[in-house]
């Protein structure tokens, strides 16, 4: 169901701090409630969107109450409609408005992310571009943001700083060159790590093909020099654009004949989706 690095342990454990952060020692309002009054709720999306965070939504009820039922209407990945019922939840009221908050700001979070994602995938349709996310994600949430970007159609660029190879400006600065850089990296992962470059100019582009990168960051290059790039590189590299692409400007990006386009404002600039939960019974 899930992607290799995000697990059922770290849903509970995000889970679990969420409601704590919530409830603290308790919810003093649903109170007013008769602890075992049944009710039945659904919750709607108020926004044209993409589904992501159903498995959270499961996680919040279960871990306050396992006796509530969630029968899911919609899965992650699908397109919602308008005024679109998610769910139908049923279980004690008291339960259901106290974990009401938990499991909405999940679902509207991941749901933005996997939304604004299909909107850059969307934007690139036919291009054979691939839209990555980048590690600018919210703290705390990198996986399962990442996740949401797969659901919205989106591809992951690394997880994290231990899964891949970045060689960024500081880190040439700090080595001496791109040529050194490489040199030093290629020693110490033996081959066995997937390695990407960072360049800001032709010139740059040309030394790290020489070192011999599989991946090149082209960044915030206009048209006119990334179209130069993919001519230059005629497939030795995969190339990668990057920097100040919005949804305006990413198909003239596509057009330019890269493999792929990273989107930082995907998981950083995100509008949650607007979801409520209503009382049916």
């Amino acid at each position: 169901m899930f992607p290799y690095y995000l697990t059922e342990t770290e849903i509970r454990h995000q889970v679990r701090i969420a409601l704590e952060e919530d409830i603290g020692n308790g919810d003093l309002t649903a109170r007013l409630i008769t602890g075992e009054t049944p009710a039945q709720a659904e919750i709607v999306c108020r926004d044209q969107a993409v589904l992501c965070g159903t498995a959270w939504v499961d996680e919040a009820f279960r871990q306050f109450d396992d006796s509530v039922k969630i029968i899911w209407h919609a899965a992650d990945g699908e397109h919602l409609a308008l005024n679109q019922p998610l769910c139908t939840i049923n279980g004690p009221a008291r339960t259901l408005l106290t974990v009401e908050r938990t499991a909405l700001n999940f679902l509207q979070t991941l749901s933005g992310t996997a939304t604004l994602t299909r909107h850059y995938v969307d934007a690139v349709a036919g291009s054979g571009v691939k839209i990555l996310d980048t590690r600018k994600t919210l703290p705390g949430l990198r996986r399962a943001q990442k996740y949401a970007v797969l659901c919205g159609g989106g591809h992951n660029h690394r997880i994290g700083l231990f899964d891949a190879i970045l060689i960024k400006e500081n880190h040439i600065m700090a080595a001496g060159s791109i040529s050194e850089a490489v040199r030093q990296a290629r020693a110490l992962s033996h081959n066995r790590i997937p390695l990407e470059v960072e360049v800001e100019t032709l010139e740059e582009l040309h030394e790290a093909l020489a070192a011999g990168a599989d991946r090149i960051l082209l960044d915030n290059m206009d048209n006119t020099a990334l179209r130069e790039a993919v001519a230059i590189t005629d497939t030795r590299a995969e190339l990668e654009a990057s920097g100040g692409i919005t949804l305006k400007t990413i198909p003239a990006v596509a057009a330019t004949g890269v493999d792929y386009i990273s989107v930082g404002l995907i998981t950083k600039n995100l509008q949650a989706v607007d979801l409520s939960m209503r009382f049916t019974g």
